[in-house]
Order: structure tokens, then sequence, then C-alpha cells
């Protein structure tokens, strides 16, 4: 029986870059045939292999109940740029491994079981995430893509039509037989082995405000103008960024801020930076406690603007609200791992999943096993193998329940 270790590896060669990373964006031919060699595979463990017109694909274990609603499990095939072997690859290849198990031990489900490998939620190609997921929910629309290129300047659509996709080519559009979807995930942070967890249960997965911060100041000559003199867009930026990190740190837990890109301008060596343009990313998984700090954060910046006798204009341009998983799946999950005696903690993700999208429409849970370090999107992913094994664990004996 093929281990979980080995499937990740096996997937990995797919898009492989020279540093042990993987490179797999969407409708690339990485991408189709890492699609083409999971639908080989699901084929040769006796399930039924579809994909909508989107590009995601489906390997089907049909219940003898006559229910036309099923459950579905996986995650995301594409990667980011030089990204690991683990995120979103883990809960395909655990998705597979658990209806593979399953159908050997237990022989067809009461309830339809699928496996997905979504076609694309990381955004890396083209400036859009969980086109497969949302695709699927009926949320996202061909009219919305229409004018995406990517950097080389090719549209979304010819993308998609030269991988074999698009409007009618597999005649599957977006699904309405859903009812309960659940996915498997690396964690990508370091919390579940700080805490030598071996499974972390989703609760919610946490709320994002996403600003742009605009500081006008004065741009001089930096070897002429005296200090006192100065209006230094960096120094106001740089006091304003101090601040929002020491507030955050007063909210405390779980509450996270982050200035992730900055621009100077005119960003040279011997003049004054007349304006500095700078990201504030705010995460939180209560909507209220969201809400409250991100107000407290842009009130930070605008005291610091004052003060310094500068000018700061801030632009929201993301607002994503917390999304709640299910509480009798969580339940149940905890159950599981009680009964199986695995180390557990209920957990928010700091990250967004394909589980938010569908956490909307029917009934999704997530599951987390450890990342070593907390090291995530890079070639360094990694969780050990019987680590690997504790989430499948848990996923068949949830599926168990629920299918059987």
């Amino acid at each position: 029986m093929q281990m979980v270790e080995q499937w990740i590896q096996w997937l990995g060669s797919f898009g492989s870059d020279s540093d042990g990373g993987v490179t797999r964006l969407l409708y690339t031919p990485s991408w189709k045939e890492a699609q083409e060699a999971l639908k080989g595979e699901m084929e040769t463990l006796g399930l039924l292999t579809f994909y909508d017109d989107a590009g995601n694909l489906f390997g089907r274990l049909e219940g003898t109940g006559g229910e036309r609603s099923c459950i579905l499990t996986g995650s995301h095939v594409d990667t980011v740029k030089r990204g690991g072997k683990y995120d979103g690859a883990y809960g395909i290849v655990a998705a597979i491994t658990a209806l593979s198990r399953l159908r050997e031990r237990y022989g067809a489900p009461k309830k339809s079981i699928e496996t997905v490998a979504f076609c694309e939620e990381e955004g890396s190609r083209f400036p859009y995430n969980y086109w497969g997921s949302t695709f699927m929910t009926g949320t996202a629309s061909y009219t919305a893509m229409e004018q995406t290129r990517d950097q080389q300047g090719v549209s979304f659509m010819e993308a998609m039509a030269q991988a074999g996709f698009g409007p009618g080519t597999h005649g599957r559009g977006p699904r309405q037989d859903i009812d309960t979807f659940i996915e498997l995930h690396v964690e990508q942070g370091a919390i579940l082995e700080r805490e030598q967890r071996s499974i972390g249960i989703v609760e919610q997965i946490v709320g994002l405000h996403r600003y742009t911060v605009r500081v006008h100041g004065e741009a001089n000559h930096a070897g002429t103008t005296p200090m006192a003199y100065r209006k230094d867009a960096v120094r106001a930026a740089s006091a304003m960024i101090v601040d929002i990190m020491n507030e955050t740190e007063r909210f405390g837990a779980p509450l996270v801020a982050t200035v992730g890109q900055m621009e100077l301008v005119p960003n040279t060596p011997n003049v004054i930076p007349g304006e500095v343009i700078f990201t504030i990313d705010i995460r939180h998984p209560d909507a209220e406690a969201l809400k409250v700090a991100s107000e407290s954060l842009v009130a930070t910046v605008q005291r610091v603007a004052d003060c310094m006798g500068m000018q700061a204009d801030m632009e929201r341009w993301m607002n994503v609200a917390p999304i709640a998983m299910d509480k009798a799946l969580t339940d149940a999950i905890e159950e599981i791992c009680k009964q199986q005696g695995q180390s557990y903690r209920r957990m928010p993700s700091g990250a967004g999943h394909d589980a938010q999208i569908f956490a909307a429409h029917c009934r999704t849970a997530m599951v987390f096993v450890p990342s070593r370090g907390g090291i995530s999107h890079s070639p360094l992913e990694y969780t050990e193998p019987d680590q690997l094994e504790d989430g499948v664990r848990v996923l068949m004996d949830l599926l168990y329940r629920l299918a059987y």
C-alpha cells in the first residue's frame, strides 16, 4: 500500500524546480501533466474520474444508497512560484488514499464520496484566487475572468482553452449536489509543532482587512536639507510601522498585522523620499475584533502623520469576513481524535483556503497536520510521514461516519 509521503514526492515531480521546490501554475503544461497523472492513479484505484469545465478533477466512489448529494474532500493542485510539495498536494493525496483504503476495507459506501484536485487556489499566475472552488460553487463566472491576464500578457480564457477547458468543454458547470466538504492541509504555521500536537481542528478561517497607505512628505536634497527642516516620508512611515506592530502586540493573539510591501518615491540614494507607499495586512478570526483592531491601526497611522506634519491617505482594498467551520463536524473530529488517542487542539486558520468558499454553501470542515518550523510556500516545506498518516486516519474515520 503506497504511503502518503510517496504520493507527495511523486506529485511533486510535476513542475519540480532545481532547488527541490515546485512551480505548478494554473493551465501550464506541468499543471496539466499533474492533473492527468492524478486522473490515471484515481482510475487505477477504481474511482470514476471526470473534469468540470474549469479543470477541477474529480474521482468518485459511488454510493449504494441512491442519494443525489455527495461528500467532497480534497484540495488544490496549483502551487505558488518556487513553492513546496505539501501545500494543497497533501489534501489531494490524503483524500485519494482515504477513499482507496475505505474501499479496500469496507467496499462501496452508502453515500457517494468524491475526491477533488481543484484547478487553482493560489492566484500565482493570474490575479484571482480560488478559481476552482468559486467556479464549483457558482460564485465566479467566466465574465469576471475575460479581462484577466498573466504577467506575460496571456489571457485567462486563452490559457484555459489551450489546456482543454472552458465553457461547455466537459459539460459540467457549477455543482448543487455537494452537502459536505472536508479539506486536509498542512498547517503552514508552527503552532502544532511547538505545542507537540498531531492534529489541528480548524474552527474558523480568519477574516482579513488589507490597506494601502500613502504617506506624503516632501522630496528634497539629502545633503543640503537640515534634519529639522525635513518632511521625510520614510521617517514618518517607519514610525507608523513601529506603532502598528506595538499596537498589534497590545491587542494580543490571535490578531496579526503585517507590512509586506513598500515603495519609496523617488527611491534614490541622494534624495529625501517625498512619498512612501506601504501595505498593511490585518487578520483575526472574530469579525468584531477585526473591525476594532483595524480602526485602531488606521487611527495610529493618522496620529503619527499629524504629529509629524504629514498627510497619510489610506485605502482598504480587501475585506474578507471570518468564516466558521461546521460545529457538528468539528465536534466529530475532536471525538475521533480522542478515540484514536491523537493529541489535538482547536484553532483558527491564519491563511485562506478553499474551505472558506465552500463554508457558505455546505457543511465544511478543515483539519491541519504540523508543518516543520512553520515553513510554507517554500522548498523547505515539510511534514513528517507519520504526521501525514495521522491526518489520513482522522479523515478516514470521519468519512466512514458520514458515508458508511
